[in-house]
């Protein structure tokens, strides 16, 4: 994290509730698309730019995994992906063993342990029902 301290804004404040307030892991374009209409003088470099803030500030994490775009995610405790092949969507999983798997690591290796990252790769349910059909 950064010791540099920013003046907090609407539109960071808006983008992290947008963030927050969805089950998805969107783009920062889709997020510019869902302010736009809220502020019209919004860009996407701004978006860009107060996600970068965001992310500096623990308040929100960048998944990258390949895809085009990178992706956001509100949910800034250790949790696992779920990321589509076919479609690019990124699901959460609700892996009850993340805690556990941190404490056995953190005790075997004497290593303090602060972020896990880790992803699932594969069809989601939507992409395998439309192959079979």
């Amino acid at each position: 994290m950064t010791s540099e301290t920013y003046r907090n804004t609407k539109q960071r404040t808006r983008i992290l509730e947008v963030l927050s307030g969805t089950e998805t892991h969107p783009t920062a374009s889709w997020i510019y698309d869902e302010l736009k209409p809220e502020f019209p003088s919004l860009s996407l470099g701004t978006v860009y730019r107060n996600l970068g803030i965001l992310e500096e500030q623990g308040l929100l994490k960048k998944i990258v995994f390949g895809s085009t775009f990178d992706r956001y995610d509100g949910k800034t405790y250790p949790h696992t992906h779920f990321i589509c092949r076919k479609c690019d969507n990124v699901y959460d999983m609700s892996v009850q063993d993340t805690q556990e798997i941190i404490e056995c690591i953190s005790n075997r290796t004497k290593h303090q342990i602060h972020d896990v990252v880790m992803n699932y790769y594969g069809e989601c349910e939507k992409c395998v029902k439309q192959k079979k059909n």
